[in-house]
Formats: structure tokens, sequence, C-alpha cells
């Protein structure tokens, strides 16, 4: 069987360390190991459309903003086919046959549509859940047996949609007895504390919307502000108090990004982060000191990625053209797949003679 990836992300503003370390750290790495035959990359503008359909322009121009984020971190359009998720053709008329096979009880289950529901407000009584917001577990099965995904690179939030892709692929084939559709499998990050970076001030996720990221763009300034303003211990008022580790957004932050060699570089004192932690539970170890540490790493870590960014964005056709022939791939690549879909079902009346032929005989 082949080995097809398939990911992306909501063009809703710029990506920022929660989708670096969650996702598209990953990407790269598995781009750069090679170990596939195809790699899709998705700009999914259509669902960011399910709650964003008063301001379609923020989702327009934030297009360009995502693709700039993927090349700068490394991403290449030579090993990996970038597309807008709107303009491949199949993915609707997909949408349209996978929602015959789930309840509208099966989507309102799901964990992330009921937290995602939550936070942006469609549980309360004067607005109400759009349909297209509640579909969106179906719509993603759709991109993702499009294209015959079966590796997933995601964050753990993302598990129930991959789920219930899975079960969306078992209910087609065998309803229709047909093996057209490949199940998913989700690949997560490896360290754990990855799977969901904390905001800044020490909400449970990093989001856009929360206005508490740390976006792949910012600059050196920025960086260190936002990093200086982070949620520590609020009891740990004095040098000599002792600091709670756990709970402390900057040591979240350092479990996912230090290793011993940044200790070497910014901190030598100390030689790895469990020497720098018991310092700080004992009381000595101001915040001040930890945080210009984590700055240190990131700005280590965004400097080469705001570099790659400035040069692509002087050259916005070439990044543009690589978008639009990744997503004429991919077009193609979708249809084959629907083409499959409805001659399982048996709605593909026109692609050969048969039905002509099946009727005709009817009333010979």
């Amino acid at each position: 069987m082949s080995n097809i990836i398939l990911t992306g992300d909501r063009p809703t503003g710029r990506l920022h360390l929660g989708h670096y370390v969650g996702s598209l750290k990953r990407r790269v790495e598995l781009q750069n190991k090679g170990d596939y035959d195809k790699f899709f990359i998705m700009i999914a503008d259509a669902q960011a459309l399910t709650d964003n359909s008063g301001n379609p322009q923020k989702v327009r121009d934030n297009i360009i903003e995502v693709m700039l984020d993927y090349l700068s971190v490394g991403l290449d359009p030579n090993k990996v086919t970038f597309l807008v998720q709107s303009s491949i053709s199949a993915l609707p008329e997909l949408t349209c046959y996978y929602m015959n096979l789930v309840t509208l009880s099966r989507v309102l289950r799901n964990p992330t549509i009921k937290s995602e529901i939550k936070l942006r407000g469609f549980d309360n009584e004067d607005r109400g859940i759009p349909v297209g917001f509640a579909n969106y577990p179906i719509s993603q099965a759709a991109d993702i047996t499009a294209f015959k995904a079966n590796i997933i690179p995601v964050g753990d939030d993302q598990l129930p949609m991959i789920e219930q892709t899975r079960e969306i692929v078992r209910s087609f084939n065998s309803t229709y007895n047909s093996e057209a559709l490949v199940i998913p499998n989700a690949v997560l990050p490896e360290n754990e504390v990855c799977n969901r970076l904390p905001g800044t001030d020490g909400q449970a996720k990093m989001s856009k919307s929360l206005g508490n990221c740390i976006y792949l763009s910012d600059d050196s300034e920025t960086l260190k502000k936002k990093v200086q303003s982070m949620y520590t211990d609020p009891n740990h008022i004095k040098i000599t108090d002792p600091g709670k580790v756990e709970g402390n957004i900057v040591f979240t932050y350092l479990d996912a990004f230090a290793s011993d060699e940044h200790f070497t570089k910014y901190l030598p004192e100390y030689k790895n982060l469990d020497e720098l932690k018991d310092h700080y539970r004992k009381g000595g170890l101001g915040d001040s000191k930890i945080k210009m540490f984590l700055y240190n790493i990131l700005e280590e870590l965004l400097t080469p990625i705001r570099e790659k960014r400035h040069y692509y964005e002087q050259r916005i056709e070439e990044v543009l053209t690589t978008l639009q022939k990744g997503t004429e791939e991919a077009n193609k690549y979708a249809n084959n797949t629907l083409k499959e879909v409805k001659n399982a079902i048996g709605i593909d009346y026109f692609d050969n003679d048969s039905f002509i032929k099946e009727q005709s005989k009817k009333y010979e």
C-alpha cells in the first residue's frame, strides 16, 4: 500500500509555535525522511469559512500568510504538494455522500466539535450552531479520503476527528462492498508536551482567537515582550521563594524546546533542565532568568524561519504559482477518488456505457 500523507491548517491567521511543535516540525521531518509516495498539505479555507462566513476577506488575506509560514519552516514544494481546499471540486461532493453514513447526534458527540462549539460561543441561545461547522468531521473525512491519505500528522486534539474519518471509511467500504477508501492513521508529536502547547497566558491551548500566541513571524522585540509577560508561579514573588514548576508555562515551554545543548550555550551553570527545575523549586532562582533563557532558545529557533519568510515575501508571485500548480495536481488526484466512490455507489451513470445498456435491456 502507498504511504500518502495529508495535513493542513485553517487560514484564519499566521501560524504560531503551537502549530510548529504540534505538526509543522513533524511535517518537515517526514518530508526529509522521504518515506512516502505523496505528501499533500492543505490550506483549509472552506473549513475556515464555517465560523468566519461574515469575514471572508480574513480568510482570503491569510491564504498567503499560511503559505509563507509553510515555506519558512522548511516545507519544500519540490517534495510536497500544497493546495487550497475550496479549489478541489471533488471535496463537497464526497462530503455529500458521506453525510448519509453519519448521524447528527454522532457528529455533535465528537469531543473536538463539542469543545470548539463552546469556544466559539455557538452554544449560546442567540447564536446557534452553523450546519457547516457541525459538519466539519464529515468534510474533513472527505479531505483525507479524497487523497487516500493513510498518514495524518496531528496534535492530540484532532484524534476524535481522525477516529470519525476511520468510522466513515469502514461504513462506506462495508455499505458499498468496496475498497475505494483507505483508513487513515494519526501521527502524534513524540514529545507529549507538544501535543497541545499552552498559551502564553496559561490557558490550556495556544489559540489565535484567544490572542495568547507566539507567531512564527514575530520579530525579536515582539518575541521578547511575549516571553517576559508569560504566566509563571504567582506565589513565586521573591527570588528566594520556592517556585512551582508544574503549571508554570515557562517551564512547559522549556520542556517542549530546551535541549542540553541550549544549556551549554545560554545557561552553562546548569547541566540540563532537571537541574534548573530543582533550583527553582528550592528557591533562589528568579523568573526573569528563566524567561531570558527561554527567549534565547526561541530566538535561535525563529531567526532562520524569519529570514526564510523574508526571502519568500520578496517572491510572492512565485509562491502563488507554486500553490496554484499544487492545487491543480491535487484536483486531478481527488477527481480520480471521486470516480471510484461514485462507481462503488453505482451513480457513475455516464462515465461508461454500462448504465445505458442496462436500462435499454429493460425495455427491449
